[in-house]
């Protein structure tokens, strides 16, 4: 006589499997979100980064500079039309929004008599932690930087 014997999970191995599953995604999620907001900021902290450098490069080529940012940097358009960046054209300034922070980092050209003068200054960034990063992330001991005037030499 033959016997058939029908092969399956029992109910306590699927249970331990479903345990198992909740345990590493417990672990995993965490650090997936952490992966992400380092990416933004970092990708944040390039772009104005590099707006800065378009900005100097365009002052220092065309011997001028213009009240709307994004026109002397495509770095800072991008941001703009991506909604990180609110442009100023009365005050020459982006001022970039990082997380729940909308005044995380600022990008200006402040203008003077005989120079202008590009200036990078941060707001508070109270709890937000995308905001602290990015401060963070970059190095604003070069600025302000001279754009234009008797101090700049090629």
């Amino acid at each position: 006589m033959r016997t058939s014997f029908h092969r399956a999970f029992t109910m306590i191995e699927l249970i331990f499997v479903i345990v198992i599953l909740g345990i590493l995604a417990a672990v995993a999620i965490p650090k997936l979100a952490a992966t992400r907001g380092d990416a933004q900021v970092s990708k944040i902290a390039m772009n104005i980064m590099t707006g800065a450098s378009e900005i100097a490069s365009y002052a220092m080529s065309q011997a001028k500079t213009e009240d709307n940012l994004s026109i002397m940097s495509n770095a800072v358009a991008a941001m703009e039309a991506s909604g990180e960046v609110s442009i100023s054209t009365t005050d020459k300034k982006a001022v970039i929004k990082v997380g729940s922070v909308n005044d995380c980092a600022t990008i200006q050209i402040q203008t003077g008599t005989d120079d202008d003068n590009l200036t990078l200054s941060f707001g508070n960034p109270g709890s937000d932690t995308l905001c602290s990063a990015l401060q963070g992330a970059i190095d604003a001991t070069q600025y302000p930087m001279k754009l234009r005037g008797t101090s700049v030499t090629c």
